[in-house]
């Protein structure tokens, strides 16, 4: 038995092609590449075939997704230069129970060579692509001089710039937006010691006369009727099994960590045997796995262990079924116990979230009832709700959720009439969205299948590294203070944002373009390209064409052909229009 750690090869162009000149960018969409072993894993390598020289069969045990297939026809190859006659299968496995893994060894396969491939195209493009474009740009951009430009590699990514460009559009919605006045109508009623606000069913209009003469006729009408009041249960229902895209979304937003920081954690504690593999996106448990015994093991922890024992005694419920399987790894949950003062600071946050949720997954919906009075005063209607809650059940683990009981309403009675005792015109204008945060990031890539759940954290962690967007601690104003407000570019960082710099704080994190950032997306859209490199079209056209490979639709040699070409239309289109590329860079330049 042995291992590996993560791919063995990598993939790169011959010598002759590594000097960097704009007239030779282009041939690199049909120049050789080479893939060999990583100078760091050669000993690994050496170790298989070595092995391999003693064995009748190979068994293969790498994960059972794209990129674990790919890993495993690494293995392949290195095994059978030691023994070309090796009889090579792999086991097909979601989970490590122990009935699970026996039935998988009892059931081996032979690699899936269709996944193997539409990896293997994914990396020979990102090779060309990031190449060609980085090369061109760092040196088109170079000939403007200045800090901006200067001796800067101006690295691109076929999902590196849509992830950027989200953070851009975003930015510049916050900047170009213009507040609308509106106007509205609030009635309040005084009962049993208890003001109710009734709100309008219109909820705003943007005329002011319009509803100042809507509000005459209410007042002319003198009382109010109650038309229609309506109790019923209320639920709120238990979250579902945790994927990784969640829980990037939801450390960022609870725990107060990057994406990257809560990835590298939660593999930390995956390693030590703490949790399940933490990149999946299957969001829905195996009838077969015995989640209860999952459940046993935490029932010595002094914070959740009392409820853990509660769902033992009869509390236990089958969690939810999310939509996605990826059919190689289950939702991610604890697999042992582990006492809190052997972890420390943020590792103990993440393995407590962990714990936390898959609890919550294990539990009953929190139940409560809800009120609606609705009144029609005039000729308009308003209404109010209330709720209580009745009982709180996952919600007593899971305190990253919040549904709290409402003041309850006063008794009405359908037909019944009374007069306000105040209603009054409000008035209010619209709010500027605020900058992106890292969980709609992460939402936004994932709709549009920018990256893939294990490399989300990495895109994004690049944008920062190469100070194409700076961080910030959301502030008092939802929209956050800047981390560096310099120039005349309003909130886009003047260099100053370089390296990701985050303000410190307790707020959630939000992303603002740089300069440099801004000047590479208003770059490419100033060209008129069908499909801007800044917009997530191209990178979601290959996600879907790599499915085809996998499904046998498609070949590689046919995806990878029309993927550079694609990409070749692009880069000849940028060549031709390069000033506007450059000018838009003099212009940021000067901001």
């Amino acid at each position: 038995m042995t291992s590996v750690l993560g791919h063995l090869t990598g993939t790169d162009f011959p010598v002759e092609y590594k000097y960097w000149q704009i007239s030779t960018c282009q041939h690199l969409f049909d120049a050789p590449v080479i893939t060999s072993v990583d100078k760091d894993k050669e000993p690994i390598a050496r170790n298989i075939t070595q092995q391999a020289r003693f064995s009748k069969a190979l068994f293969i045990w790498t994960d059972c997704d794209r990129e674990g297939e790919h890993i495993g026809s690494e293995v392949r190859k290195a095994a059978l230069e030691g023994n070309p006659r090796l009889d090579v299968k792999r086991a097909v496995f979601s989970n490590t129970e122990r009935g699970h893994v026996l039935q998988a060894a009892q059931r081996p396969v032979p690699l899936d060579d269709k996944q193997v491939n539409a990896v293997a195209a994914r990396i020979e493009l990102d090779l060309r692509l990031g190449a060609i474009f980085t090369r061109f740009q760092s040196l088109t951009l170079r000939t403007l001089g200045g800090d901006l430009f200067n001796d800067r590699i101006i690295s691109y990514g076929s999902c590196q710039f849509p992830t950027l460009g989200f953070v851009v559009d975003r930015y510049f919605r916050v900047k170009n937006f213009v507040p609308e006045q509106f106007w509205s109508i609030k009635v309040m009623h005084r009962r049993e010691d208890i003001d109710v606000t009734f709100l309008w069913r219109r909820h705003r209009l943007f005329d002011r006369m319009a509803v100042v003469l809507l509000f005459e006729r209410c007042i002319a009408a003198r009382l109010a009727k109650v038309t229609k009041l309506q109790k019923k249960p209320s639920s709120k229902w238990r979250p579902l099994p945790l994927t990784t895209v969640e829980l990037q979304k939801l450390g960022s937003r609870f725990l107060r960590m990057d994406s990257q920081r809560v990835m590298k954690i939660a593999e930390s504690l995956y390693n030590k045997g703490w949790i399940s593999y933490p990149r999946t996106e299957t969001d829905q448990f195996d009838r077969g796995m015995d989640l209860r015994a999952i459940v046993e093991k935490q029932t010595q922890d002094n914070a959740w262990g009392p409820y853990a024992q509660e769902l033992l005694n009869g509390a236990f419920r089958q969690p939810r079924g999310g939509r996605n399987n990826d059919q190689a790894h289950p939702p991610i949950h604890p697999v042992n116990y582990v006492a809190p003062d052997s972890l420390e600071g943020d590792d103990r946050r993440v393995y407590e979230f962990v714990v936390r949720r898959f609890l919550a997954c294990c539990s009953d919906d929190a139940k409560g009832e809800s009120t609606t009075v609705e009144i029609e005063y005039g000729v308009e209607t308003f209404f109010a709700s209330g709720l209580l809650v009745l009982q709180r059940n996952y919600l007593l683990v899971y305190p990253y959720d919040k549904w709290e009981s409402s003041q309850q309403l006063p008794r009405f009675t359908v037909g019944e009439t009374f007069e306000p005792t105040e209603a009054n015109i409000t008035d209010g204008e619209t709010s500027a969205p605020g900058y992106l945060t890292e969980p709609e990031l992460i939402s936004l890539m994932d709709a549009n299948g920018i990256g893939t759940d294990a490399t989300m954290a990495e895109h994004i962690a690049k944008i920062k590294e190469r100070e194409y967007v700076m961080t910030q601690r959301s502030g008092g104003n939802g929209r956050g203070e800047a981390a560096d407000r310099g120039g005349r570019g309003g909130r886009v960082g003047r260099r100053g944002g370089r390296g990701g710099a985050t303000r410190s704080g307790s707020g959630i994190q939000h992303f603002i373009p740089t300069t440099l950032g801004v000047a590479l997306i208003e770059g490419y859209d100033s060209i008129g390209l069908e499909t801007s490199l800044g917009k997530p079209f191209l990178r979601r056209e290959m996600e879907i064409k790599m499915k085809k490979i996998c499904g046998g639709t498609k070949s590689r040699n046919d995806f990878v052909q029309e993927t550079l070409e694609q990409y070749r239309h692009v880069f000849i289109r940028t060549q031709q229009q390069v000033e506007l590329l450059k000018a838009v860079g003099r212009l940021i330049e000067f901001w």
